[in-house]
């Protein structure tokens, strides 16, 4: 049997790089997905996945735009001859005040943070078969809490879960799954940016609220996604899951 191949988008760094490590562990190839004008090497990527005895395609991605994304997927198929996993992870992240808010960085919000997403399982969906799954990385924020700052953010995460439960029925008569992974504070370039995000000084403090004493590894996510792509959760579907190290079932202080 030919070995299964997975489309992972924002491949080049934190939980999308990390998960395409994890695949290449267990001998599923990779095509990543990386949007050129981010500062992170796509060819970091690939040779964290040598290492880890896999392959990788990594392939420029702009998930804003249908054409780029319909490609990325032709590509995956052209390159490995099938296409059995998709993983929308490619997200955009930007500070920005109700009062501030233009109709421009809303709208430049949702066409990444969700219809990107659903681009993505469009576009992957045509080239799978029965035994497919697809997943959806959201946030808690908008997926549980409100954040302040960034209601276009928590908009858009908080849409995934819906798309997700949505597919899951539409798919399912073709033996496709889909279900949304909803990280809590994980440590990434992306969470390490102080000017959009909580920066290392906001992480640190947050992991005091935190039952486990600290913020999540991207691997631990990537491990979570790996476990909703395998035959392991072959009857789950529909499902939206909080990784979190339990900060959003606390009791408060």
């Amino acid at each position: 049997m030919s070995r299964k191949v997975a489309l992972i988008t924002g491949a080049a760094s934190g939980i999308g790089q990390a998960l395409a490590v994890a695949y290449a562990r267990i001998g599923v190839a990779v095509v990543g997905g990386y949007y050129p004008a981010d500062p992170h090497d796509p060819q970091a990527t690939v040779s964290l996945v040598q290492e880890a005895g896999g392959e990788c395609l990594m392939l420029p991605l702009d998930v804003g735009n249908t054409a780029s994304v319909d490609a990325l997927a032709e590509q995956a198929v052209q390159h490995f001859g099938r296409l059995d996993y998709a993983v929308a992870n490619a997200g955009l992240l930007r500070r920005a005040p109700l009062l501030e808010m233009t109709d421009a960085l809303w709208d430049e919000m949702l066409n990444v943070d969700l219809t990107g997403v659903m681009r993505t399982f469009r576009a992957a969906t045509r080239h799978m078969s029965e035994g497919g799954a697809l997943v959806a990385i959201s946030s808690i924020a908008g997926g549980v809490y409100g954040w302040q700052e960034h209601s276009h953010y928590a908009a858009a995460k908080a849409g995934v879960p819906g798309l997700c439960r949505s597919l899951a029925v539409e798919l399912a008569a073709k033996g496709i799954r889909c279900n949304a992974v909803i990280p809590g504070l994980i440590e990434t370039p992306q969470s390490l940016d102080a000017k959009n995000s909580l920066g290392p000084e906001g992480l640190a403090k947050a992991a005091r609220a935190i039952p486990l004493g600290r913020v999540g590894r991207a691997d631990e996510v990537a491990s979570l996604v790996q476990f909703l792509t395998s035959e392991a959760s072959s009857y789950l579907t529909g499902q939206s899951i909080v990784i979190d190290g339990g900060l959003t079932v606390r009791w408060p202080d």
